[in-house]
């Protein structure tokens, strides 16, 4: 999964597209996520690093990702 290159993301969770014109805000988790993904890290990385750093049930994160990776699609920040 790549992440379009000139994806914009402040630390306070704001995603611009600028491509696009799209925004939307996203939590700190998922900050970390678009971060994890623009670090070029497969999905499966991204899976190991929230849930040892986060309390969550692996099959839960994996769902919840699948739902947001489906939301970034939708807004063009990954492909």
């Amino acid at each position: 999964m790549e992440i379009n290159k000139n994806i914009a993301i402040s630390d306070s969770g704001f995603v611009f597209n600028p491509s696009t014109g799209d925004s939307f805000s996203t939590n700190q988790i998922g900050v970390e996520i678009i971060n994890l993904l623009k670090e070029g890290k497969e999905i499966s990385d991204v899976v190991n690093e929230v849930t040892s750093k986060y309390n969550v049930e692996k099959s839960n994160l994996e769902k919840d990702l699948g739902d947001f990776f489906s939301m970034l699609t939708s807004f063009q920040i990954i492909k």
